[in-house]
Order: structure tokens, then sequence, then C-alpha cells
């Protein structure tokens, strides 16, 4: 498959109410002129997921031409055997350094998915003359005030009451369980049966540590970076809240609406490999506009 005929695909997509309007052009070019790669992917799965999760795009962009990496971090999808209290923010964190070191990556595409926004977040803080781009795709930016998945209240320094109910049925009392708290549609409708099939058999606990470490930063994390946040605007069940996306829709970032849902790496994954090679050609024409995270 070529890169023209992914992004056919994406014009077909527009005229399916994939891709919105507005950003339309953003998805909609010819990839055979100018920068075209080949580009260094780095594919961070989110919460109760896996490196699988990225395996059709990452197939999809290898095919392309591009390298690609899809790490599993510690205590989740096939290292799901390591989850140990201990494991959290800083676990994954330096699995992903560790994966991008290994790989001899320079100049990453960095993507992360969720609340993998601060795993890429801490990364790029650690690694900032390596990364060339960071998107979070429907993830968490992390900002003042937003620098962990659960927040303490200022006053009482205590988790949320909805977070102290949910540490209840943690199994082990630190490994999150995604079917105790939420219905597949938090993921993909159910008329996607193959991907419904999938994550079921897939889906595993998650580190709670990774939700309540607060990022710490040295280097700004996201800031000087070339910035993207893909907003999964065909979610129904609970769409990405404005808590998540927080500056994203400000001065400094491709902001981006597809509509698709929350894990469209599944639902469509052609889509999704057309955007990211988008993004990676755009770098080339100039850098975001700053936006302060510390």
């Amino acid at each position: 498959m070529r890169r023209r005929t992914i992004l056919k695909g994406a014009a077909g997509a527009l005229s399916l109410g994939l891709i919105t309007p507005a950003t339309a052009s953003t998805v909609i070019t010819d990839t055979e002129s100018g920068n075209s790669g080949p580009y260094n992917f780095v594919l961070v799965h989110g919460t109760w997921h896996g490196g699988w999760v990225w395996s059709q795009v990452a197939t999809l962009l290898r095919t392309e031409g591009h390298n690609v990496i899809t790490p599993t971090c510690t205590g989740c999808g096939d290292r799901v055997h390591l989850s140990t209290p201990e494991v959290g923010l800083e676990t994954h964190i330096t699995d992903i350094e560790n994966s991008i070191n290994w790989a001899e990556m320079d100049s990453v595409v960095l993507v992360g998915h969720s609340f993998s926004g601060l795993t890429i977040t801490g990364v790029a803080d650690r690694l900032k003359d390596r990364i060339q781009q960071i998107v979070f795709f429907d993830a968490i930016v992390p900002r003042p005030g937003r620098m962990s998945g659960v927040v303490k209240d200022s006053k009482t320094g205590e988790y949320p009451t909805w977070w102290q109910e949910r540490e209840k049925k943690f199994i082990d009392g630190h490994k999150m369980v995604l079917w105790e708290d939420y219905p597949i549609e938090m993921l993909v409708p159910t008329s996607y049966s193959n991907q419904k099939s999938r994550l079921k058999k897939l889906i595993t606990t998650h580190p709670a540590k990774q939700w309540t470490d607060e990022l710490m930063l040295k280097n700004g994390g996201w800031e000087g970076l070339h910035r993207a946040f893909i907003h999964c605007a065909g979610q129904r069940y609970r769409l990405t809240s404005e808590n998540m996306i927080g500056p994203a829709r400000g001065s400094g970032w491709n902001f981006i609406s597809l509509n698709i849902p929350r894990d469209g790496m599944l639902t469509h994954p052609e889509l999704v490999t057309s955007q990211l090679i988008k993004l990676a050609e755009s770098q080339f024409q100039g850098g975001p506009t700053e936006t302060a995270l510390s």
C-alpha cells in the first residue's frame, strides 16, 4: 500500500464525515511532494491497553517506509505480570525512554493515547533533543494544576471521593480494572464486533500509581516542541473532556478533530495513519508558538 492510497482513504473519509470540514485540509495532501520521511514513530498506549493496540497503524506506517516502535509499559498488556504497587508514572516514562534509546531513534514523532499524555510529556522532558514532535491522541495534556491523572484536593490533600470509591475495587490494592467502571463503549461502539472481541481478550489491569503520581519536569515537557492534539470527536460515551485537552486548543498547537471513537487506531487505522504522516510532514513547516507549561 502506497502513502497515496492511504490518503485517498482519508479523502473518502471526509465524504463519510470521519473528518470534520474544519480540519479536512490538515489531512488531504499530496504526500509525494516535499518532506516524505522516512519518519521515526513511537506510539504509546493508554490505560488498560498495551503496544498491541497500535499494531495495525504500525503495520501501515511501516508499509509506507517509516520506522515504528510500539512499546508496552510495565504492568500492562504482555507485561501485566510485572505489575507491583511500586510501578507508576516514573516507571512508564523510563519504559518509553529506554525503548527509544535502545531503538537508537532520533527526530522522534512521539504519540501518546489517553493518560499516557503524562508519560510522553515526561519522556519529552528527558529526551528533548531527540523528540521532533509530540502528539496527544485524545490524551491528557499536563500543565500546572493538572500534572497527574487524579488530582488531590488542594485544601485537604485527599483524593476525590470518586477515586476513593474506585480504589476499593482494585485487584491487590493497586491494579485498576476497566470493566469495573466502564462499558466497552468507553473505547469503541458496540457495532464494532471484531474490535470489541479483541479488546475483551487483550485488555489488562493497569497500575494505579501511573494515574496518581505527579509529573515532575526539569526541561518544560512539551514546551518548544512541535505539538498536536488529535481529538476523537466521534466518541459517543464520555467524550474526552476539556479538562483533559486543556491548552491544546490554544496557540502553538495543531488541533485536529476526527470523527472516530476513543480507540480510533482500532476502528479507523488507515485514517489515523494518514493523519500521523501528515503531522510528521507538517513539522518542517515552522515551529510552534510558545505556550508555557511551567
